[in-house]
Formats: structure tokens, sequence, C-alpha cells
């Protein structure tokens, strides 16, 4: 008789929830982390009304992907948590004060550039902090008799250090590539301008990351040059490219879709390739995922309310990006 594999489903769709969220929220903090760069005024505006629409919407997956790895894996939890209790509390904090200055840069003019720093710092300290948090669960979590058995800031190393300013380059060019599509000159201009410095910064980081990564553990060395494993490790380079010269050309021939399309395609093929060196551990070289997770049961109760929710959260968020399609228009806004 055919039975489900719940441990591996769930953990399938935490991964998607973690990488909706990436590659969603990941925009957004990339417009933030730009936001300096550009004048105040009109141009920062247009800026803050091109993601006003999905801002929110986009954080409901970091819920779902967190609060589902509390339900089905708890162990996780418990071990991994108090390994990076400083870059998640850092990570929470900055993303609060981006919300913040959402809503509060608009209700004044005087104090206004307060909250620009506000969305610039927190969307920064965010995305560094994602980035500390993903190094260091690659470099590896020391666990005993299933509980945490490092130190206070074994999160902090020159890897972590390395991923973390990797992601806040990716995200700007996210957030470079997406101020191209969905706004006009002057903005737009000078988008384009920094995807071009963020797509090379970001492939450097990248090679820089992936050359270094099988020399962490043995785990991962075996993972990448090994049959059948291997073939991944030939393919996903080679797709990445293939995605760089897309935006390439979207760039040189003005298609303002393209290099978006072709950021989050980079982003998406480095999370398959993440997933491809942890598998079939959940953190990598202590716990897998049937070793983490929650009694069947649970995972039976619990993937019901998700086969009802997630196709939810998907359906009001295609609809809201359909609803904001296009050109922001410079004349209305968030207010």
């Amino acid at each position: 008789m055919f039975e489900l594999d719940l441990a591996f489903i769930w953990a399938a769709l935490i991964a998607f929830a973690v990488l909706a969220y990436v590659i969603l929220d990941g925009f957004d903090l990339g417009v933030g982390i730009l936001f300096p760069f550009f004048p105040a005024g009109e141009q920062r505006d247009l800026m803050m009304n091109s993601v006003a629409p999905v801002w929110d919407g986009n954080e409901t997956w970091l819920v779902l992907g967190g609060g589902g790895l509390m339900a089905v894996f708890p162990l996780v939890y418990a071990t991994v948590l108090p390994a990076l209790y400083v870059p998640i509390i850092a990570m929470l904090l900055g993303l609060v004060f981006r919300g913040v200055a959402f809503e509060y840069r608009w209700r004044t003019h005087r104090g206004r550039w307060i909250w620009d720093w506000a969305f610039f710092l927190g969307s920064v300290v965010a995305a560094f902090a994602q980035g500390i948090a993903l190094g260091a669960l690659v470099q590896g979590i020391a666990i005993e008799n299933r509980e945490y058995a490092g130190g206070w800031w074994d999160w902090l190393t020159l890897f972590s250090i390395v991923t973390g300013t990797a992601l806040v380059v990716g995200y700007a060019l996210l957030g470079a590539t997406w101020l191209n599509m969905k706004t006009t000159d002057p903005v737009r201009k000078r988008a384009r301008g920094f995807a071009w410095a963020t797509m090379i910064g970001t492939l450097a980081l990248i090679g820089l990351v992936s050359l270094w990564t099988p020399f962490i553990d043995a785990i991962y060395f075996e993972r990448w040059f090994r049959f059948p494993t291997i073939i991944f490790s030939i393919i996903v380079p080679l797709a990445i490219l293939g995605c760089v010269w897309a935006m390439w050309q979207g760039l040189k021939q003005e298609r303002d879709a393209w290099p978006f399309l072709a950021a989050l395609g980079i982003f998406i093929l480095c999370y398959v390739g993440i997933g491809i060196s942890f598998y079939p551990y959940i953190v990598p070289g202590s716990l897998t995922i049937w070793e983490a997770a929650a009694p069947e049961s649970s995972l039976k109760f619990l993937l019901v309310g998700a086969v009802v929710l997630i196709p939810m959260i998907l359906a009001y968020t295609a609809y809201a990006y359909w609803v904001f399609r296009g050109k922001v228009d410079p004349e209305s806004g968030y207010h």
C-alpha cells in the first residue's frame, strides 16, 4: 500500500515557503538597500510606491516558513534557534523598522529623512542577518544529545560574513531589476546602472561562496563532485550563466522584464544548489528530515491546514501582483 512520506512533504513545503519569501521579499529589501543612492523626494517616493502594495504580503511566507518549522520540525527549531538568536533577532528588528518606515515617512516632511534611513538600515540589517544565518547553517550547527552544544558567537565567522554580504548584494540586484521593470525615468535609468554593478558583484560573491563551500565539510565535497549529484554541479552553474546572458540582453535591449526574471532565476538556482547540498539533512551533518520531524499524527493534522492555507496565500499573492502589474504611475501611490 502506498504511504505518503509526510516528513519529506513538509520539508518540501517549508523549503517552498522560504524560497517564496526570498524571491518576493528579496526585491523589496533590495529597494530599501538602494534607497540612499537615489535623490530624496519624488524618486524615493516612486521607489517606495513600487513595492507598497505587496511588501507586507511578501512577508507572509516568512511567517509560514518559521511557524511551519516550529510545528513540524520542533527539534530543528529547538537546536538551530539558540545558535542563531542574534542574527534572527537582528533580522526581525530590521523588518520592524522597515514596516514602521513605510507608514511614518508619509506622515512627516521635516523628519522624513529619519524614516528614509530607517527604511535603508532596516533593509540592510534584515538582508545581512539572513545571509549570516544561512552561512552559519551551511558551516554547521554543533548538536549533542539533541541540544545545541556550540557557543554564543559561533554564527560569526568569515564565511558567514561573506554569505551575509552576498545576500545584501544579491537583494540589491533584485531591487535594481525590479525598479527597472516597474518605474520610469529617471528612476529606471539609475536603477539600470545599479543592475549592471550588482550583477557583477552577485556573480563574484556566488563564485567565491561556491568555491569555498565544498571545503567546509566533506559532505558537501562528496555531494558536489561524486556521481550522480555531480551532474547538478554542472547543470546549475550553466543555468546561472544562461540567466546572466538573459539579464545582459534584457538590459542591453531595454526589455524591462527580462533582467528581473533572470535575477529571480539566479536566486532559484542557487537555492536548488543549497537544497542538493543539504539533502537529506535539514541541519547539515547533524539531523536528517526524518530524525527532526514531529510525530506522524501531528504531520497529518497540520497538512490538512496547509492544503487549505497555501493555495489561498498563492491566490491572493497572484491577484495582488496582477492588480498592480505594469509601471508605477508617478502621480499616484501610497499615502
